[in-house]
C-alpha cells in the first residue's frame, strides 16, 4: 500500500503543477456557479428548495462534463510514461505493475475529486448564502456520486492506456467511450423503445439496460428520489423499476473495479 500511495502522491503533485488541471477546476466552478445562479433564481417561495433545483442542473452537467474530464486525465496514464521514457525507470523501483496502475488511478481520482468538490462546493455555498441550506443532503450525495462516476471513467481511461502503445490511439478510444456512454447508448435505447411500437419492454430487461450504462445508473441514483425526481422527471422511471440506491451504487462500483482490474492484467502482460 505504501508504494501505491507514493505513486498516487507523485501523480497528484504532477497534476497540481499542470495548468490544465487548474483550468479544469476553474471551468467546473464557473459552470456550476452559472447553473446555481440561474437554477436557483426562479424558485421563489415554492416548497422546492433552491439546492434541489441546482442538483438537477448540476447532475445533468456532470453526465457530460465529469466523464470527459476523467477520460482526459487518465487516457495517457501509461502511454505518456512510455513515450517520455520514464516507464522503465519507474518500474526499476521495488513495485509491481499493478501497483503503478493503482497508484496512478488513486492520484487522478484525488485530482478529480478535488476539482469536483471545489467546483460544486462553491456553487452550493452561493445558493446556501442566498436561499438557505435546505436540501444540502441531496447536494452532498450528488457530489459524492459524481466523484464515483468520475472514478468509473478514470478506470476506463486507464484501461484504454494499458491496451495501446500510443497516447493518440488511447485518446481516440477514450473519445469513443465518451460518445458511446454519454450520447449514443441512450439514443439507441430510445430508438429500440420507439421500434417496439408502444409495447413496453419487460421490467428486468429495462433495468438491465439502465445498469449497462454507468451514466444511466448515475442519473437514476441522483435524480430518482426526493424533490429532484419531481423536477427532473426521473421519478416515474425509478418507481417502475426494481433498482434500489444500493444496487445502483454497487453497479457503479463494479463499473469502476472491473476496468481497473483489466487494466492491471493487461499492463502486467505488456511488453516494454
Amino acid at each position: 500500500m505504501t508504494q501505491i500511495l507514493t505513486i498516487a502522491r507523485r501523480e497528484l503533485a504532477e497534476g497540481m503543477r499542470n495548468r490544465w488541471v487548474v483550468s479544469m477546476t476553474a471551468v467546473m466552478a464557473a459552470l456550476a456557479g452559472t447553473i446555481a445562479a440561474l437554477g436557483s433564481a426562479p424558485t421563489g417561495t415554492t416548497a422546492t428548495g433552491a439546492l434541489d433545483v441546482v442538483v438537477v442542473g448540476l447532475a445533468s452537467l456532470t453526465i457530460f462534463l465529469v466523464p470527459l474530464i476523467a477520460l482526459l486525465l487518465s487516457h495517457d496514464s501509461i502511454t505518456r510514461e512510455a513515450e517520455r521514457g520514464t516507464l522503465l525507470l519507474l518500474l526499476s523501483h521495488p513495485l509491481s505493475r499493478s501497483q503503478v496502475v493503482a497508484g496512478k488511478f488513486l492520484g487522478q481520482l484525488a485530482i478529480l475529486a478535488l476539482a469536483t468538490v471545489i467546483g460544486f462546493g462553491l456553487a452550493a455555498a452561493f445558493v446556501a448564502w442566498r436561499h438557505g441550506a435546505a436540501g444540502w443532503q441531496a447536494f452532498a450525495m450528488m457530489t459524492a456520486i459524481s466523484v464515483l462516476l468520475g472514478a468509473v471513467f478514470l478506470a476506463l481511461g486507464v484501461l484504454a492506456s494499458s491496451m495501446v502503445q500510443e497516447s493518440s490511439t488511447a485518446a481516440g478510444i477514450s473519445i469513443g467511450l465518451w460518445l458511446f456512454f454519454v450520447a449514443l447508448y441512450d439514443m439507441a435505447l430510445l430508438a429500440a423503445l420507439v421500434a417496439m411500437g408502444g409495447h413496453a419492454l419487460p421490467g428486468w430487461l429495462m433495468d438491465a439496460a439502465l445498469l449497462a450504462n454507468p451514466t444511466d445508473a448515475y442519473r437514476l441514483l441522483t435524480l430518482g428520489e426526493g424533490a429532484s425526481a419531481m423536477l427532473s422527471g426521473m421519478g416515474g422511471v425509478y418507481d417502475n423499476s426494481t433498482l434500489t440506491p444500493a444496487l445502483l451504487a454497487g453497479m457503479l462500483l463494479v463499473w469502476c473495479l472491473v476496468p481497473l482490474s483489466l487494466a492491471m492484467a493487461l499492463f502486467s502482460r505488456r511488453n516494454l
